[in-house]
């Protein structure tokens, strides 16, 4: 087996669309057994997700991962809060920057490493109506380019 084995489960694409990313960093998550077993067959969501700081410690809220099928009374809660594994001084950097204003916490990622699922969150600002219609219109003008250019 590869050193770094990633397998990729599912990717936040509204986030890069929704939000102008800054910088991204890789968290580990802290799970029950059939959450994992229930993320291995793809059954989550975290696109209406964030993450948000309780008593110094991160924890990501709203990410809706299906009880597993084949679990029994001992099933998990779908959207319970999930905490989210930085090193100290990650976590006291990442509360400096989200203080100031606009800036967010967002999942864009969900995969696993090595065995071990990882959330890739990105501080975010939120984009306006107007940054959204710029990039729609930017995309429509590099496709009629591309048609022009294949048609030569």
């Amino acid at each position: 087996m590869p050193l770094s084995d990633i397998r990729p489960v599912l990717k936040n694409k509204k986030a890069y669309f929704n939000y102008e990313i800054m910088e991204t960093l890789e968290t580990g998550i802290v799970l029950k057994g059939t959450e994992v077993k229930s993320i291995r067959e793809r059954n989550v969501s975290i696109n209406e997700s964030y993450a948000r700081f309780h008593n110094g410690e991160l924890f990501i809220y709203n990410m809706d991962i299906s009880p597993y099928k084949c679990g029994n009374i001992l099933n998990h809660e779908p959207k319970r809060p999930r905490k989210l594994l930085l090193k100290k001084s990650q976590i006291k950097r990442l509360i400096g920057k989200t203080s100031e204003k606009g800036l967010t916490l967002i999942p864009l990622s969900l995969y696993f490493k090595n065995g071990f699922a990882k959330l890739e969150i990105g501080l975010a600002r939120g984009k306006k109506l107007y940054d959204k219609r710029e990039v729609i219109k930017k995309r429509m003008s590099q496709r009629e380019i591309q048609q022009v250019m294949k048609r030569r």
